[in-house]
């Protein structure tokens, strides 16, 4: 039979069992389909970081391919478009892909359900368990993040697949380009670079060589992403690592070597990713209103002027100043960094947080879709917080997390202060 797997967010050979369900196919085409450029909250495509970060996992994936005789090939039109055409063009017969949550996501894969003409398989996506394994129904998924921890984590017992030894022969006559080089160079201050190889690399220098796991969390606060943070959100957000992976060398370090806080607080912040993946599919499009699924009411304005100096660094708050700035020039925040920069944009401004979201969505080099709306609407109030939404106290923050104003100064964050607003000759705000 001849297939056609689709990749999107699992971009690896390693523990990749979608991608196994499709080596016995007698003829294989391997496709990706460049993230679509849509147009939300101002906003449009991707950042200069997390362009560059991507462009090397796809290489990387190409160059493992290839050494086993396949290849990918990559398209810039959108999947409902190009994967139909290609399935007539090559006769395929069935079409593979990984599930993955969102809204434009769940779009996509009803139009090719429509389109195709051949059967589309979904396979289980980058979670630590599998939607039979869980134990309740996804009806019944628990709205809040401790009921959920509280059924699944004793049953965390991850399961890894080898990478496939062989893989089918590319059907005759495509046309494989090259992919062009990303026009950035990685920040020096986050040399990571994309690709499944990076990303196990960089997972047992972590884990097990420098057992950096061991004070996690004492460190997990820090500001800089390599004095204390693993650093291993943007390989698990591209789908370079899998998440089981990750769990997996945690359990192992933990059986070997030492089980404490440290380790036991990883896998705890593994859960909080794996329950937003699964919010994120029962949320759909509620995981982009202002209210979320409950319809909450909030502030949801939008102060241009305001919005922009918070984008670019220009705001009366130091930490949040220097915070921007490192988004933008290396694609990474700390999760710290996140929630300050946050409650800054909802809570001191009083701006929809859905900008904000967008803003990280551009530029993160781990950009999840159920990680980042999830968190947002976390932090505004409107998601999975009991509490309502959290409001930092900026000095506060500053004073904890950069005493010193060490972090503030390496990234500009001491800019002058600019009028909250500015006025014009009848004294009216603009």
């Amino acid at each position: 039979m001849r297939e056609l797997y689709w990749f999107q967010h699992d971009l690896r050979l390693q523990d990749n069992p979608a991608l196994l369900e499709h080596v016995s196919a007698s003829e294989l085409l391997l496709v990706y389909c460049w993230p679509e450029a849509r147009p939300w909250c101002n906003l449009k495509g991707i950042g200069g970081q997390r362009e560059r970060f991507l462009r090397e996992s796809l290489q990387s994936l190409r160059d493992q391919l290839r050494a086993l005789g396949q290849d990918l090939l990559i398209c810039f039109d959108a999947p409902e478009q190009i994967l139909p055409r290609l399935v007539r063009q090559f006769r395929i017969e069935r079409v593979g892909t990984a599930l993955t949550p969102g809204y434009h996501e769940r779009h996509t894969r009803e139009a090719l359900f429509n389109a195709l003409q051949v059967p589309l398989q979904l396979h289980s996506g980058n979670t630590l368990f599998r939607q039979r394994d869980l134990p309740f129904a996804p009806s019944a998924l628990p709205g809040q993040f401790t009921p959920f921890r509280e059924q699944l984590e004793n049953l965390l017992a991850p399961q890894t697949v080898a990478r496939p030894t062989r893989l089918p022969p590319t059907p005759a006559g495509v046309n494989f380009v090259p992919l062009e080089k990303a026009e950035l160079p990685p920040h020096t201050a986050l040399p990571l670079r994309g690709g499944a190889l990076e990303g196990q690399r960089r997972l047992q220098q972590w884990v097990f060589e420098r057992q950096d796991i061991a004070q996690y969390k004492l460190t997990r606060n820090c500001l800089d992403p390599l004095d204390g943070s693993s650093t291993l959100s943007p390989w698990l957000a591209n789908g370079c690592l899998s998440v089981r992976e990750v769990a997996a060398a945690v359990i192992d370090y933990e059986q070997r070597i030492e089980r404490n806080e440290s380790t036991r607080w990883l896998l705890f912040e593994l859960l909080w990713r794996e329950f937003f993946q699964w919010r994120a599919l029962g949320d759909d499009v509620s995981l982009f209103r202002a209210g979320g699924a409950r319809r909450r009411l909030t502030r949801c304005t939008f102060e241009p002027r305001n919005f922009a100096r918070w984008s670019q660094g220009d705001t009366n708050f130091p930490l949040v100043n220097a915070l921007m700035h490192q988004l933008v020039a290396t694609g990474w925040m700390s999760n710290r960094g996140r929630q300050i920069a946050a409650s800054c944009l909802v809570h001191e401004f009083g701006i929809d947080w859905r900008y904000g979201a967008a803003f990280f969505e551009k530029h993160l080099l781990d950009y999840d879709v159920a990680s980042n709306y999830g968190n947002w609407q976390y932090l505004a109030g409107v998601g999975a917080d009991p509490r309502g939404g959290r409001h930092f106290n900026q000095a506060k923050q500053a004073a904890e997390h950069d005493p010193e104003q060490l972090f503030t100064v390496k990234w500009d964050g001491l800019r002058p202060q600019q009028p909250e607003f500015v006025t014009d000759a009848a004294d009216w705000p603009i």
